[in-house]
């Protein structure tokens, strides 16, 4: 046994950078309220009068009673669209039905009449792709206008865009991961493949309809009248042109019809055999805000961000005596196994190559790989490229790109530059990606980069062409595009990750996702290691 941590200080000091924290705390909390509002008391009054069930409600009576469920990316849309784009439009998350863990994406009608924005399709295929990834059946709750017509442009015509979903749609089924809906309001045009491409689905009598054309479209192209149940109602489909396989008579009975679809299944996932009974951290997790605060200029030692993450505070460190500013080692985490890569400042060439063995013994073991990112990238200068930084950074970042085994990011505080990339960034497709709200992310610390574009600036112009207060009123502006640009709303809201959490729920949320990646089919193959 290895423990780390040591008992949080309980001085002046501590106390402040756990208040200033409860300020980042209390702003999370009221734009998740924002989110969960979707399209407002009105929209959200406006549905229920018509007998239907606000979106989460539905997720709630669909998946296991007493379990939970991992929402993802809930502030999609944050700042953008005018703030009316609570959520992206859409929820989607991992929840257990019928016990087998499942990938859920609902519409809200509430918002936007569930109609597809650029946020919502990239929130939608990211959805798909962490199902397909881990074989997570999916499971669409369809209350979809189709695509919003004024974003062509941004949703219709690329692979990225909405056909993106159908494909990714299809390709899951061929490979037999189950696709299975419900359908609780209009379908319309690309809207209606969403039912269409599924295994199985059910339709709720009197709300569901599905139309490749709206009845303006029909009466535009053909000049037919008729009103959408006539055009493509649930009786009309169920009954006559077999287009749906179950019709129910309210939203409550067809989120039972697909719960039986789902226990019909007998999906086979396994667990990872080796789990083991999940232990308790020693240290309180209640304790990290005080210990990170707010200020991203102010180290702290990763290892006292562990003691309150894995059981029993248990951890075997790899390497403790070299490469000081990269931690590395193995721990449970709700008694799953996980190797753990964490930055203690910037990465030195020991650092990357450290870390690069690191990653090939847990590929080779087939233990999933934990990144938790707080740095402001390789080192710079000199001295390091005279010891290879770039050749050994570049082995951490093949070494991480090729390894086998699952991979979860969790930005705890600076992530910036080449760093981001090293370290498992959203680039590198990592399972799932958090960040806490202390934390940035971007291209560039914003002192740096002001700095070194205002070199540029300085260096482009000639004598006496701007004053020093004009060039000192630019650097202020570019400083604060850059503060805007790491933010990790600004990051939320564009889906560059899966999700701001607060720091004191983050070992239930990686556990929940050390459960997800576990379901994946175990390797097999192991491949030699390379001593780096």
């Amino acid at each position: 046994m290895a423990l780390i941590g040591t008992k949080a200080e309980a001085g002046p000091d501590s106390q402040a950078r756990a208040e200033a924290y409860e300020t980042l705390l209390d702003q999370l909390r009221e734009r998740l309220a924002w989110a969960r509002a979707g399209g407002g008391e009105k929209m959200t009054a406006r549905h229920r009068e018509r007998d239907k069930i606000p979106v989460r409600e539905r997720i709630d009576l669909l998946i296991d009673p007493g379990t939970g469920f991992l929402e993802l990316t809930p502030l999609a849309g944050w700042g953008l669209h005018e703030g009316r784009l609570a959520s992206a439009g859409i929820v989607t998350g991992i929840g257990t039905v019928r016990g087998t863990t499942c990938m859920i994406i609902a519409n809200d009608a509430t918002v936007k009449g569930g109609s597809f924005y650029r946020e919502t399709v990239k929130k939608h295929i990211r959805a798909q792709d962490i199902a397909a990834q881990n074989r997570l059946p999916c499971l669409y709750l369809v209350d979809c206008g189709g695509a919003n017509l004024n974003q062509m442009e941004e949703v219709f015509y690329d692979e990225t865009h909405f056909g993106g979903t159908f494909h990714r749609q299809c390709r899951m089924s061929a490979e037999g991961i189950p696709q299975l809906a419900a359908v609780f309001g209009e379908c319309t045009a690309g809207g209606a493949y969403i039912p269409a491409l599924c295994d199985e689905f059910v339709m709720v009598e009197g709300q569901a309809s599905i139309h490749l054309g709206g009845p303006h479209i029909v009466k535009a192209a053909i000049s037919e009248v008729v009103d959408r149940h006539e055009l493509g109602g649930a009786a009309l489909h169920s009954r006559r042109s077999g287009v749906s396989d179950h019709i129910a008579p309210d939203e409550h009975a067809a989120l039972g019809r697909l719960r039986e679809m789902v226990a019909s299944l007998a999906y086979h996932q396994p667990l990872a055999p080796g789990r083991a009974a999940p232990r308790p951290p020693r240290h309180d997790a209640a304790e990290i805000p005080g210990i990170v605060g707010t200020d991203l200029s102010r180290p702290f030692d990763q290892r006292e961000i562990l003691a309150r993450i894995v059981d029993d505070s248990d951890f075997h460190e790899f390497k403790p005596e070299w490469g000081e500013t990269i931690l590395c080692g193995t721990a449970r985490i709700e008694g799953f196994a996980a190797g753990i890569i964490a930055n203690n400042g910037v990465l030195f060439s020991e650092a990357c190559l450290k870390a690069a063995h690191f990653i090939e013994l847990c590929d080779q073991r087939g233990i999933p790989i934990l990144f938790l990112q707080n740095t402001t990238g390789f080192m710079v200068g000199r001295e390091a490229e005279l010891g290879g930084i770039a050749k050994h950074s570049a082995k951490l970042v093949y070494a991480m790109s090729n390894t086998r085994v699952p991979r979860i990011t969790l930005v705890t505080g600076s992530s910036y530059g080449a760093g981001n990339y090293g370290m498992s960034g959203r680039g590198f497709r990592p399972h799932f990606m958090f960040m806490w709200p202390n934390a940035r992310l971007g291209g560039m610390n914003p002192d740096v980069g002001s700095s070194v574009l205002m070199e540029l600036r300085r260096a482009s112009i000639s004598q006496g062409e701007a004053s020093e207060a004009e060039l000192a009123e630019q650097e202020a502006k570019l400083r604060q595009m850059f503060e805007e640009k790491s933010d990790p709303y600004f990051c939320t809201a564009r889906l560059f990750d899966d999700g701001i959490i607060d720091p004191r729920d983050s070992r239930r949320v990686l556990g929940l996702c050390l459960a997800v990646v576990n379901l994946r089919p175990e390797i097999r193959d192991p491949r030699p290691v390379y001593r780096m």
